[in-house]
């Protein structure tokens, strides 16, 4: 269901987005709201789950995950238990930062960070591989990073 948001939500939004550090006390300042009525709003943006969850982005480079890689799965046969198994395998594997159940040529694309070729290679060949049912596997390596974001345009 679509939550109905007005400007100041939008604008409480558009701040979190950009900084979910900033203090309530200087959140409510800049969008023009009293801390219990900013606490309200988020509270109110919360149990709608539009506010899913406060994060720390983290540089992957500098945690020691040089590669960044692109994998395309695809499973022998689409069948519940075989998906219902990948899916779980997959939320287990630590390397695997999303996953997404795809149309076309591949059922899945799995954006996944590795320390270097050698964790790629084990990766590959035994964690993803030996997932019952997985049928074929094709990785793409990052070059380069051109956008990377996770705001919602709003």
């Amino acid at each position: 269901m679509i939550m109905n948001l007005d400007e100041k939500d939008l604008d409480v939004l558009r701040y979190l987005q950009n900084d979910a550090r900033i203090s309530n006390a200087e959140l409510a300042r800049r969008v023009d709201l009293s801390p219990p009525g900013l606490q309200k709003r988020l509270r109110k943006l919360e149990d709608a789950g539009v506010i899913e969850r406060y994060v720390t982005l983290m540089n992957r480079e500098a945690l020691g995950y040089d590669m960044l890689c692109f994998v395309q799965a695809t499973l022998v046969r689409h069948v519940p238990e075989a998906v219902s198994h990948f899916k779980q395998a997959v939320k287990g594997m630590p390397e695997v930062l999303e996953c997404y159940h795809l149309t076309g040529e591949y059922d899945y694309l799995l954006k996944v960070v590795v320390r270097n070729r050698k964790h790629l290679e084990q990766f590959i060949l035994e964690t993803l591989t030996p997932v019952p049912g997985m049928d074929r596997v094709r990785t793409s390596l990052v070059l380069s990073e051109i956008k990377m974001t996770t705001a919602v345009s709003l």
